[in-house]
């Protein structure tokens, strides 16, 4: 698939915010229903959200464009992270500090299967160590199979568990780490 990967732009913020409604839903577990996943885009992934994601010195968001079409994004935290369990996942997992959180990770699922991802991670833990980053953390659902398999494939190993809420629902995710400046194949 030829895509560019590219760090986003305001003026792609109605493009991610129609991204995300369409692609977080693919990522959750059948009990979260159409309206919690509905809320949490609106409380998380709204065009405003966005806006302030791409004004914070402490975010990056890449973008993946076919055609001039947004197909897949990213968000980096650069931040430390401040919740107890990934704090313990982190140290017990010895991961290099400074660490950034790979915090969203979506394509379109027409992009699915292409290498996009592949290609997406890499510009994502090569932006994480061009900000000072050591390693890079992730949470994914506990049931997201194939989100996981993905993620040990490009280097990530199992850490901990954090808990994660969307609606109603409580989920305990895992905390995934990689760290950077390793040459992976």
């Amino acid at each position: 698939m030829q895509a560019s990967i590219s760090p986003a732009a305001l003026e792609n913020v109605p493009g991610l915010a129609e991204l995300a409604a369409v692609t977080f839903p693919l990522a959750c577990p059948p009990e979260v229903t159409p309206e919690d996943s509905a809320a949490f885009v609106a409380a998380h992934l709204s065009a405003e959200r966005f806006r302030g994601y791409l004004s914070d010195e402490t975010r990056r968001v890449l973008v993946a464009r076919q055609d001039d079409r947004l197909i897949g994004y990213c968000l980096l935290v650069l931040a430390p992270p401040s919740d107890p369990d990934v704090l313990e996942a982190l140290e017990s997992g010895r991961v290099l500090w400074p660490s950034a959180e790979l915090n969203k990770f979506y394509l379109h699922p027409e992009a699915h299967g292409s290498g996009l991802a592949g290609r997406l991670i890499e510009a994502a833990a090569g932006a994480a160590e061009s900000a000072g980053a050591r390693s890079l953390w992730l949470g994914v659902n506990n049931r997201n199979v194939r989100a996981q398999s993905f993620y040990r494939k490009s280097g990530f190993q199992t850490s901990g568990r954090r808990s994660f809420q969307v609606g109603a629902h409580i989920f305990r995710d895992l905390i995934m780490v990689r760290q950077l400046g390793i040459v992976r194949q």
